[in-house]
């Protein structure tokens, strides 16, 4: 019977096998369909290259950035407690003392599992739960949410590690690239395509730019969240498959431009957000209007004009549209979307730094979403009506008393003076 059990465990097994086999021969064939990758009448066979040839990009180079993205969130992690909380102090940060909410079950349950941004009804229901008025509840809730918000010096640690890399990248990358002919000739990209080889350096400029987004994507869920959260998301996302796709695809000539144009901005905000935290007024408003101009030029004129041109309509000079054509140019439309709409928060900070002299907020990405940046000094305003009426009774009440008192005494020393004159008069 043993023996049975055993044979049937091993047929079950190899069925089990063949058939995912099977399966992952299905997708494998389906997805790397020649019609999804190449123009038409060009086949993978075609384009295969001899070593001395040249690197031909092949999807399995892209597994490695798995890996070295969880390196990046390493050298993250050592980068932010070596070099950048030092240097944080050396420019003067500082973090905000606040003020602890006390412990008490049922609120913090009711935090943690249902919600920080309590109705009115459920305030008044919580308040009945732990015997406590409305404007207790309210401000143990602004104090707990506060806890949460991340400190000066937080910020600034992810703002000085994004602008190390950004740097380190814009510099690299535009060392490789302005001696080739496609950085001053855009029809060179499509010249030869696919079959085009690709350089050490730009193999290596894609995988690490790929690793390193896919680090921020993993680690969204402990960084700052700011007022842009859902848009950073989705410009992650799409800025991945726009990566990993377009060396698939061998865009790669196209797509070491696009890079390129995203980090020569990129630097300058987030070293414009290390001077902010640490109050240097005037040189944050300097870098904030370099950026600004940088983000609008790059962004509205050259992205548009040079290279989402250069992948809609110089392309088809060269060959007949098929899907990765039009995959490619959605996703470049989905980050020129994106770039719009921060167009218009940094359009609106600019305004306000002309008419008042000064850059009151990070329209961009520098608010959190769920806190305001003035919650920890202000009431909510049904509890700073409570609270100014208590306190203005608080200043009434001896006002009145004072005067009672004033109008006893007026009256004892009018009393006085009369009875006097009574006497002098008989």
């Amino acid at each position: 019977m043993g023996g049975l059990r055993e044979t049937e465990k091993k047929i079950r097994h190899n069925i089990m096998t063949s058939s995912l086999k099977s399966m992952a021969a299905l997708l494998n064939e389906w997805l790397w369909q020649e019609q999804y990758w190449l123009p038409p009448g060009i086949s993978w066979q075609d384009i295969k290259m001899k070593d001395e040839d040249g690197r031909f990009p092949l999807p399995r180079d892209l597994l490695i950035t798995l890996p070295l993205a969880f390196v990046f969130i390493a050298l993250r992690y050592v980068f932010e407690r070596i070099i950048a909380i030092p240097f944080s102090k050396c420019l003067g940060v500082k973090d905000r003392i606040r003020i602890q909410a006390p412990s008490i079950p049922k609120l913090d349950a009711f935090y943690k599992h249902i919600s920080g941004q309590p109705s009115q009804s459920q305030v008044v229901s919580l308040g009945r739960q732990c015997g406590l008025s409305q404007r207790k509840i309210h401000t143990w809730f602004r104090h707990r949410r506060n806890q949460d918000r991340p400190s000066n010096t937080k910020k600034f640690c992810e703002a000085s590690w994004r602008f190390v890399f950004y740097i380190v990248s814009f510099a690299a990358g535009l060392g490789s690239l302005i001696n080739t002919a496609w950085f001053w000739d855009h029809r060179e990209c499509w010249r030869g395509y696919p079959k085009q080889p690709v350089a050490d350096a730009h193999y290596w400029y894609y995988i690490l730019e790929l690793s390193f987004y896919l680090s921020l994507l993993l680690s969204v869920s402990v960084d700052v969240k700011r007022k842009d959260f859902k848009e950073q998301v989705v410009h992650h996302i799409a800025t991945i498959f726009l990566i990993g796709f377009s060396y698939c695809a061998n865009y790669v000539r196209v797509g070491t431009l696009v890079m390129l144009v995203h980090d020569s901005s990129d630097f300058l905000l987030e070293s414009a957000k290390m001077f902010h935290y640490a109050v240097w007024t005037r040189t944050c408003d300097s870098l904030f209007v370099i950026f600004a101009v940088v983000f609008l030029v790059t962004r509205l004129v050259v992205f548009p004009s040079r290279i989402v041109h250069t992948t809609m309509v110089v392309s088809l000079e060269f060959f007949q549209p098929f899907f990765g054509y039009y995959f490619f140019n959605v996703l470049l439309l989905v980050l020129q979307a994106l770039h719009i709409f921060w167009a218009y928060l940094i359009l609106r900070m600019v305004y306000k730094f002309v008419f008042t002299g000064k850059v009151e907020r990070d329209e961009r990405s520098d608010e959190e979403s769920e806190v305001d940046e003035r919650e920890e000094e202000e009431e909510p305003e049904g509890q700073e009506d409570e609270h100014n009426c208590e306190q203005r009774k608080e200043t009434i009440n001896p006002k009145l008393t004072s005067l009672a008192n004033n109008c006893v005494l007026n009256n004892l020393t009018n009393q006085r003076n009369l009875n006097s004159r009574l006497r002098k008069a008989r």
